[in-house]
């Protein structure tokens, strides 16, 4: 199982600390618009790319509204990662976009 935040929490602890915010859109969408800081490793290559991940590093996930984020931290729960799923994804997202 995995914690659930939401976006306003996610900047309150974007402020206090350097965490981890992997945007799990595909490349395109990410190009388009994403969370300062965050790492870009799309969905659709996580089951290829997560061992590149660090098992005792917690890891915020997001996309556009909280699905396949969702989705990613089942799937990265499962393999032993500590993982934070951002609901509401980037729709509602407030906060500066690069």
């Amino acid at each position: 199982m995995f914690d659930n935040i939401t976006t306003n929490e996610l900047a309150i602890k974007m402020q206090a600390s350097n965490l981890k915010l992997i945007d799990v859109r595909e490349d395109y969408e990410f190009d388009e618009g994403h969370v300062p800081g965050a790492l870009n490793l799309p969905l659709s290559q996580l089951l290829s790319d997560y061992q590149q991940l660090d098992t005792a590093t917690p890891y915020y996930l997001i996309c556009r509204s909280g699905a396949r984020s969702a989705n990613a931290a089942t799937f990265l729960t499962q393999q032993g990662y500590q993982v934070t799923n951002v609901t509401g994804g980037m729709l509602a997202w407030n906060g500066v976009v690069e």
